[in-house]
């Protein structure tokens, strides 16, 4: 049967299912797979918090949301093009995200009475008005499947399970995806089970064949690549890419890194991607709980090594003490806080950004630290190789806050030249340095970076006392005179604030913006997007983006003070915009959500044009 192909620019598909159902799997082939075209991507998985919530139930929905364009786009999307939904608890949890006219595919073998009773729906919305104003493609995607694969030698319970790479190939098939990348990642993950091989391969090219024969699929797609600059991309995580980022710091600066974790959601993978470069010089421990894990850390940076630290909030918390404790000793170490929705457990795999107060204030006494943030997955490995650059040079803890939005959305990340890296070498103190020769001053200061010597526990005659009482200038002796320990707060919060860090940009192409949008962290990918709607319709509004939130840039203050409004998004309920009115007095306005969602660029567009009606 000869199909029509059909042109496109972008596609936003979701992915959408119970929990068991491989959905993150899914979508994850089929980024690859489309990486692989060259097109640019932007992901958004989505799942639940239980580690097994209840068969076909609401809470149980997994889903990854995935946009892909023959353009650079900033956002997975606002709103799906195509839905895949195995079952009625997916098509309901996400029906609402659907503009009219969307392709949704339903698994029709999972749309029983039972199935249908445990999410609330007294009829079939297959039968119904319900999905008046979709296209619906019903498919047996778990009967086709078994089918598919009965002269196998596979249990039906496995066949069941290898729907989701029959739903895969359809969608290979109908967006002209190459999938031999698929299964060459089928015969590997599956390689001591060649009956699964088998299983899960005959399921892909069933998909992929159904879409070509049957005629409810009238037409096939193409996206075009994108134009982006010449080298070599792969397709990456926040988490991954954060985690090569403390490989490379590593490895630029000649030393061990040792990280020391408990594992919680969302930052888990991080330490499971670092445990896998040993050779590298990189040592992971799987701490008994958070306070363990910094302390290991932090040791670590004493003996000599670039020390770190991952969590997320409520680990930030129970690591207060030692992270103060770094800052008393004046000794390197990135703490790591890939924040998610609290407080407390709150949603923990939902995302936030609700901790920046506690990383810039969430300490007792004055302690304090530099605060950086990634602004996409990329760019997680260059806000670790800075987090890294910051601690070893101003030997300060710097706690490097992303977010589950950004740790696992995914995106193209052009592989850097190592030689473009920042040299991070570092020199460790081997010598006495007191005018008589002989005496070692553990806190005898460089006068441009007033960062004290750093000497490895062992090296002779440069014994010095460490701990949390406070230091006497110079010698590092116990002191509990008031003028000493006025100097060395004062002294601590300069060596912060005269961190020399970039002057922030300012995106106004025309230069005759009124308003600026300020934001940080992973709002910068809705932010732009809004801003580039915005513009294309004629409507001048400038954007801003910290990367660095404490010290914040120079020119800062200037910027925000000539523009007539400065506009800041974010997820929580304030916290830059309150810090941003104290600072700098400029009554900056506010726009929150706290939905574990990230913003879409619709809502921010709309927002924004109010704003500017206003001006």
């Amino acid at each position: 049967m000869t199909k029509q192909i059909r042109q496109l620019e972008r596609v936003v598909i979701r992915f959408a299912g119970d929990s068991g159902d491989g959905m993150q799997l899914t979508g994850d082939r089929f980024t690859s797979e489309t990486a692989q075209l060259g097109n640019d991507i932007s992901t958004l998985p989505n799942f639940p918090a239980e580690i097994r919530a209840p068969a076909g139930t609401l809470p149980g929905v997994s889903s990854f949301q995935v946009h892909f364009a023959d353009y650079d786009i900033l956002t997975p999307g606002d709103a799906p093009n195509v839905l895949v939904a195995m079952n009625p608890a997916a098509l309901k949890a996400n029906l609402a995200d659907l503009p009219r006219g969307a392709d949704i595919i339903v698994n029709t073998d999972e749309f029983t009475r039972r199935n249908l009773a445990k999410v609330g729906y007294a009829s079939s919305p297959l039968d119904d008005d319900t999905l008046a104003g979709y296209a619906v493609h019903p498919v047996g995607l778990t009967s086709m499947t078994i089918g598919a694969l009965a002269e196998l030698e596979v249990s039906k319970k496995d066949a069941e399970r290898a729907k989701n790479m029959f739903a895969l190939g359809l969608l290979s098939w109908m967006y002209s995806r190459p999938y031999e990348s698929t299964l060459r990642f089928l015969e590997r993950k599956f390689a001591k089970r060649p009956e699964l091989v088998a299983a899960n391969v005959a399921a892909f090219k069933a998909g992929w064949n159904f879409g070509e024969t049957t005629e409810d699929f009238a037409v096939r797609y193409e996206v075009k690549p994108a134009k982006m600059p010449p080298g070599t991309y792969r397709n990456i995580t926040g988490n991954a890419a954060l985690s090569l980022g403390l490989v490379a710091a590593g490895v630029r600066s000649g030393l061990p890194v040792f990280l020391g974790a408990y594992p919680i959601t969302p930052a888990s993978d991080i330490l499971h991607e670092l445990s896998k470069h040993k050779r590298f010089g990189v040592t992971t421990m799987q701490a008994e709980d958070e306070i363990a894990a910094i302390g290991a850390a932090l040791g670590a940076s004493y003996g000599g090594a670039l020390g770190v630290t991952t969590t997320s909030g409520p680990g930030v918390a129970l690591k207060g003490e030692t992270i103060s404790l770094a800052v008393a000793l004046e000794l390197p170490l990135v703490i790591v806080d890939v924040q998610r929705a609290g407080p407390s457990t709150g949603m923990p795999t939902k995302t936030e950004q609700a901790d920046l107060n506690m990383a810039l204030f969430g300490r007792h006494g004055e302690a304090p630290v530099a605060v950086i943030a990634p602004k996409s997955p990329s760019d997680c490995f260059h806000a670790a190789l800075e987090a890294a650059r910051i601690a070893l040079t101003y030997r300060t803890p710097v706690i490097l806050l992303s977010d589950n939005y950004v740790a696992n959305g995914s995106e193209p990340w052009l592989l850097p030249e190592v030689d473009s890296l920042p040299d991070l070498r570092v020199e460790f103190a081997t010598a006495p340095n007191g005018e008589d020769g002989t005496t070692f001053l553990p806190y005898l200061r460089d006068p441009q970076t007033l960062a004290r010597p750093w000497a490895v526990p062992g090296t002779p005659g440069l014994e010095h006392r460490i701990g949390g009482l406070e230091k006497a200038d110079k010698t590092g002796d116990i002191s509990y005179d008031p003028a000493n320990h006025d100097y060395m707060v004062r002294t601590r919060a300069a060596r912060i604030e005269t961190i020399p860090v970039p002057d922030i940009e300012v995106e106004d192409p025309d230069g005759d913006a009124r308003v600026l949008v300020l934001g940080w962290g992973s709002t910068y990918g809705p932010i732009g997007a809004a801003c580039r709607a915005l513009r294309q319709r004629g409507l001048p509004v400038a954007q801003a983006h910290l990367r660095h939130l404490a010290p914040m840039p120079a020119n800062l203050g200037a910027v925000l003070r000539s523009y007539e409004r400065v506009v800041i998004p974010e997820m929580n309920l304030g916290q830059l915009a309150h810090v941003i009115r104290g600072r700098y007095l400029v009554d900056a306005i506010g726009y929150n959500q706290v939905r574990g969602l990230p913003f879409t660029a619709a809502e921010l567009e709309t927002m924004l044009e109010e704003v500017l009606k206003n001006v």
